[in-house]
């Protein structure tokens, strides 16, 4: 008798031990404890959102963080010698009299005004990028095979530059033949009309450009897999985005980097994916990245950056017809400009408005980090994926600096930090925790 209630006491014991261990184990893959020590942080009682931020963070090797800190480094550079090879390049037109050659070159050609404009342009365009071809292939090309960033050959390389061109050539033309019929018909206000067509001009070709001019570059096709589509569609109609189809294009024989948009208006509306997106991230990431661009489109982000770039047109058309005037007392007979209505004054004005935009680079990409950082918390709310969004950080910190210095941060960066973005969805994940 004494033995079969030692037994039973024995069994209750171990039944016991055993659903505890059930319980515990149970809790802990609820919370997202546990697992492969490649697992991201967990959401454990007590989760602390700067621990989880470095976690994230330490994923990331030494060498890993080496590489990429040098290449975003190496590309502040570039931002300058960009800069400098656009200038030189309008400065030798100028200074060769290669500009007011070309403009002699096509009024040849035709009487038509508006036809010289288009032609000219279209010969600026071209030489200059000759000019600028050398810094242009090692940026675009070597450099990028350097740091395991380019899929592409030198041949698909180069059919790209020369379709960029094309496209800038072909789009350039109908803007400066109505810039320069206002010169001519306004010119005491062409500063203003101009600025109107200009902007126009801007709010077109970012609303367009991904649904008409990217397929130039990319195939697009439509994405068939259910398990992707369905919750991408679904977060589309949560935030009342009048979309029906989710298309993928095939960035991988290009590079390595993941990227989506959420682009398009007067029913061109369309959510776009990249292939290495696909291929390289979990479905929490998609949703994650996917939210992110969605809260691009739903804030309407477009249009007050189309707001924002109007502000700097009229400044700069103010500066830039200042500008222009000084170059023709100083140097206009010198470079074969007689009035700012002259087709050779397009090098001059081109070199003017780069330096201007280039003193602006701290604002405007405080202004587009701005943007950056609404809508990775507006992906956030709507995606629900901390772990999927910081884990699509990292991926970027293949070429993006994971920790620059403030002053850095500012100057060079046009989305938050690898770090800020990472510690906002941790924060977000620690706040969600506590609400539930």
């Amino acid at each position: 008798m004494l033995d079969a209630s030692r037994t039973n006491y024995r069994s209750f014991i171990l039944t016991m031990r055993w659903a505890r261990r059930l319980m515990l184990a149970f809790w802990l893959a609820l919370a997202g404890i546990g697992g492969s020590a490649e697992a991201p942080p967990g959401a454990a009682p007590g989760f602390d959102a700067k621990v989880a931020t470095d976690g994230y963070l330490r994923r990331l090797s030494p060498e890993q963080k080496a590489r990429s800190d040098a290449y975003a480094e190496g590309g502040y550079w570039l931002l300058l010698w960009n800069f400098l090879a656009n200038v030189a390049a309008c400065a030798v037109l100028l200074e060769t009299r290669l500009a007011a050659g070309i403009r002699d070159r096509v009024a040849r050609l035709t009487r038509f005004r508006p036809l010289q404009t288009a032609l000219y342009w279209m010969l600026f365009a071209l030489f200059s990028a000759l000019l600028t071809f050398p810094l242009d292939l090692y940026a675009g090309y070597f450099r990028e095979r350097h740091y395991g960033l380019a899929n592409q050959t030198l041949t698909g390389w180069l059919g790209d530059w020369f379709m960029n061109l094309l496209v800038t050539a072909i789009l350039g033309s109908p803007l400066l033949m109505a810039l320069f019929g206002l010169i001519r018909r306004r010119p005491q206000s062409w500063g203003l009309w101009g600025s109107a067509v200009v902007v126009a001009f801007i709010a077109l070709m970012n609303l367009i450009a991904p649904v008409f001019i990217a397929p130039l570059f990319n195939h697009y096709t439509p994405l068939n897999d259910a398990r992707i589509v369905e919750p991408i569609l679904r977060m589309a109609r949560a935030n009342g985005i009048p979309v029906e189809h989710v298309y993928q294009f095939d960035a991988s024989r290009q590079s390595t980097r993941v990227s989506a948009n959420v682009s398009g208006f007067l029913g061109t509306d369309r959510i776009s994916l990249n292939d290495n997106l696909l291929k390289r991230c979990s479905q929490a990431e998609i949703e994650a990245v996917m939210g992110h661009e969605m809260g691009h489109y739903v804030m309407h982000h477009a249009y007050k950056y189309v707001t924002f770039a109007t502000l700097l047109v009229l400044v700069g058309a103010t500066l830039l017809r200042s500008g222009i005037d000084r170059g023709i007392a100083w140097r206009g007979r010198r470079w074969g400009i007689a009035s700012i209505d002259d087709l050779a004054v397009i090098p001059l004005a081109v070199g003017l408005f780069s330096t201007y935009l280039f003193a602006l680079t701290p604002i405007t990409n405080t202004f587009i980090r701005t943007q950056e950082s609404e809508a990775d918390i507006f992906g956030l709310n709507a995606s629900r994926q901390p772990d999927g969004f910081a884990e699509s950080m990292l991926k970027l910190a293949e070429y993006r600096k994971l920790e620059p210095g403030p002053l850095e941060e500012w100057i060079f960066f046009d989305h938050p930090s690898g770090r800020t973005r990472i510690g906002m969805a941790m924060r977000w994940k620690a706040e969600n925790l506590t609400a539930r």
